[in-house]
């Protein structure tokens, strides 16, 4: 369900000596490089640098680079055609939100690097199973709600979007009965329970620092050769080079989790990592609000057309699914980068599962998205899943969109220090 770095253990390992005159260094290297950094900080770092991207006119999102990888693999099997999938896949590196996906888990890579936190966990045969199951419904919840955690529900709240308020719901209620399931399920599920022999740390560990340096010199090339490209969308994608990387390192230092947010008041009572989503959305809402205002970016342009049933439905099943995988998309991204197997086969299955379910779900006329021109005072998409809603033009100016996020936030973190002391809404 989320695995804490072992600090001791990097301390352990660090066989460099550092002249006495250095300690004052050592102590700050430490404390950026190895010890977790704090959820409120990683939240703050997390509103600015999505801020950055809708700056350069795009948005975060997780769940399209994610399908792209699942309709190569369904290329691969042979069940292109069948889904109705293009034979002309575009380029994961020159896909947008693929090469976020990629960056990240770059990003998360080399933290663990520079922290020594990285190792291959394999956990119970039995959690891959779970993992599996619990990307199978977050392909299926990702789909309907036009987004996972990311681009359904913090992206949509950023372009002013109630659809990020519905799926907040969804997410809830999903949490809650996911950790009821989970544990009907362990309950009568004894196979595979036994974790395998914990295996020796590579004699490479005390290299690890150096690699993930590597890798940061290898990420800032990169994005350098594109930005000085001629081509501009390379210019273009080199600042989600940059960007994606940034957002790895963040999450996996300030060990940041949207599952975690959601369900670990259900779970032990505890709400740190909540109130660290709060302080996100106060921070992030404004930020995004003031950006649209000025028409940096279209407002549109991030706004699934599922507003409410699926947004509401999808954060359902999405929410059950990211209790089962132990993670959501940008969960289990950088714990990929920190070396979590199960992570691997969550992932896998959420963007299979994204690729096949979003294509019948188009070849069924479900997403299919119909143009409304009379409808609010922009363009906006319509589906049989609801449509793209712009809380400005709902409620009709930016001082009601402001309270509302004022007054969910608030009683959100009311009832999470609520639970805190009471525990009256725990699972177990």
């Amino acid at each position: 369900m989320g695995t804490q770095p072992d600090v001791t253990a990097s301390h352990a390992v660090w066989h460099f000596r550092w002249p006495a005159w250095c300690e004052g260094l050592r102590e700050d290297y430490e404390k950026v490089f190895v010890e977790p950094w704090s959820p409120y900080f990683g939240a703050v770092l997390l509103a600015i640098a999505t801020s950055v991207l809708m700056l350069s006119g795009v948005f975060w999102g997780v769940f399209a680079g994610l399908k792209l990888w699942g309709d190569y693999l369904n290329q691969f099997l042979g069940l292109g055609g069948l889904l109705g999938i293009a034979d002309s896949l575009e380029n994961p590196l020159l896909h947008r939100t693929s090469l976020m996906n990629i960056t990240l888990i770059a990003g998360a890579l080399a933290a663990a690097l520079i922290s020594r936190q990285f190792r291959i966990n394999r956990p119970p045969p039995v959690e891959y199973l779970w993992g599996a199951l619990g990307g199978v419904l977050m392909g299926v919840g990702a789909t309907l709600a036009g987004g996972c955690t990311v681009g359904g529900f913090l992206t949509p709240l950023m372009f002013a979007s109630p659809v990020g308020w519905t799926m907040w719901l969804g997410l809830l209620l999903g949490a809650y009965l996911g950790l009821r399931l989970l544990l009907w399920a362990m309950e009568r599920v004894t196979w595979g329970t036994t974790p395998p022999t914990a295996t020796a740390h590579p004699a490479a560990r005390r290299l690890y620092p150096l690699f993930g340096l590597l890798l940061i010199v290898l990420m800032l090339a990169w994005a350098a050769t594109w930005y000085g490209a001629a081509e501009q969308r390379l210019v273009n994608r080199a600042i989600i080079v940059l960007t994606g990387f940034a957002l790895g390192f963040i999450v996996h230092r300030s060990r940041f989790c949207f599952a975690h947010a959601f369900r670990e008041p259900f779970m032990t009572g505890e709400g740190e990592m909540t109130r660290a989503m709060i302080l996100l959305l106060a921070v992030g809402i404004p930020l995004g609000s003031l950006l649209l205002q000025k028409g940096t970016v279209d407002a549109y342009v991030a706004i699934p057309a599922a507003f409410w049933l699926g947004s509401l439905v999808g954060g359902v099943i999405f929410g059950i699914g990211m209790v089962f995988a132990g993670g959501c998309a940008t969960g289990a991204l950088w714990r990929i980068g920190e070396g979590h197997l199960k992570l691997v086969v969550a992932a896998a299955f959420f963007g299979w599962t994204g690729s096949v379910f979003g294509a019948l779900m188009k070849q069924w006329g479900v997403t299919v998205a119909d143009i409304d021109i009379d409808f609010l005072d922009g363009i906006p998409e319509i589906t049989q899943l609801g449509f793209q809603a712009y809380l400005p033009d709902l409620l009709g100016g930016w001082g009601w969109v402001y309270g509302l996020s004022a007054v969910v936030l608030t009683v959100w973190y009311l009832l999470v220090r609520y639970n805190e002391s009471s525990e009256r809404f725990t699972v177990f």
